[in-house]
């Protein structure tokens, strides 16, 4: 079945809060294909991160996004964590260990079928090694019923550049694609400059979008910024998701992007994961998630 203007994306919360589902700029443009599908998207899990004020089940708030990706009636065709799997440690040594328990961790999803691209936190310390160690590449592309994936790094490089030769690697892996070819790009930075002055940026991510501005059906997913933002560049869609460990304020809404604090009355606020389906059924359907609370 192919996609046509009922598309959407559904938005789930995590923990008490209404679920949302919308049709968002640039689903629609994912027309055609291999039949459905849909993917789960999770983000900035910051595993090894210790703050009470912000997030006093912070061990606790990924088994339980787990648990209720297990609880999906029907299991998605991958999941796909995009960045900022650990939190960041200057201890190398502590920076495996937190990777290798976040692994296990991320092992008990149901679906094996689960892909990884790093943050900052994860690789900016060390240009990725210890991230491709237990995880792999921190660039690559596959393809899926008809769908080009592309996964870019724009965390290794501690400058938050994607530098030339993955900008190489992406025009070259581009110009094997029709001008018509559906394109989902995944990354941790946003590619435009939402606010520089907190890191929620590019340097060079102009460059990238330039690169994919000649391909009709492209749509961007990211991370990084802890809440839910759409922006288009062009014709280009872009969405962030929401993080498994706090949320952040709106972009330049305050001096400084410190994590909201922690609110008993609704444990888990602001934090969620997002599905991405590809199917006939009419936008305004919701998929309720109870997550226990602690």
């Amino acid at each position: 079945m192919t996609i046509d203007r009922r598309d959407f994306l559904k938005l789930a919360a995590l923990g008490g809060g209404a679920v949302l589902a919308s049709a968002l700029p640039g689903c629609a443009s994912l027309r055609g294909g291999e039949g459905d599908f849909y993917f789960v998207q999770l983000s900035d899990t910051h595993w090894g991160f210790n703050g009470p004020a912000v997030n006093p089940d912070a061990r606790g708030t990924l088994p339980k996004a787990i648990a209720a990706v297990n609880a999906l009636p029907i299991p998605p065709d991958f999941i796909i964590f995009t960045g900022d799997l650990t939190h960041t440690t200057d201890d190398g040594d502590e920076r495996r260990k937190r990777m290798r328990e976040f692994r296990e961790v991320a092992g008990t999803l149901a679906n094996r079928a689960i892909r990884f691209i790093p943050g900052e936190h994860d690789a900016a310390l060390d240009r990725g090694a210890a991230f491709r160690e237990f995880f792999g590449e921190t660039h690559y592309a596959f393809d899926h019923k008809g769908i080009h994936f592309i996964v870019v790094d724009n965390v290794s490089d501690p400058a938050a550049r994607i530098g030339d030769e993955q900008l190489a690697w992406l025009a070259a892996d581009l110009a094997k694609q029709p001008k018509d070819a559906r394109i989902v790009v995944f990354t941790h930075r946003p590619l435009f400059d939402l606010a520089p002055q907190w890191d929620w940026a590019t340097r060079d991510g102009d460059k990238a979008v330039e690169l994919l501005m000649p391909y009709r059906n492209v749509v961007v997913f990211y991370g990084h910024i802890h809440q839910e933002h759409h922006h288009m560049t062009g014709h280009i869609a872009h969405h962030s998701a929401k993080s498994l460990i706090f949320p952040l304020p709106a972009p330049g809404s305050q001096p400084k992007r410190d994590p909201v604090k922690w609110d008993p009355a609704e444990p888990y606020r602001g934090l969620g994961f997002r599905e991405v389906k590809r199917d006939g059924a009419e936008a305004g359907g919701v998929i309720e998630l109870a997550v226990p609370r602690t």
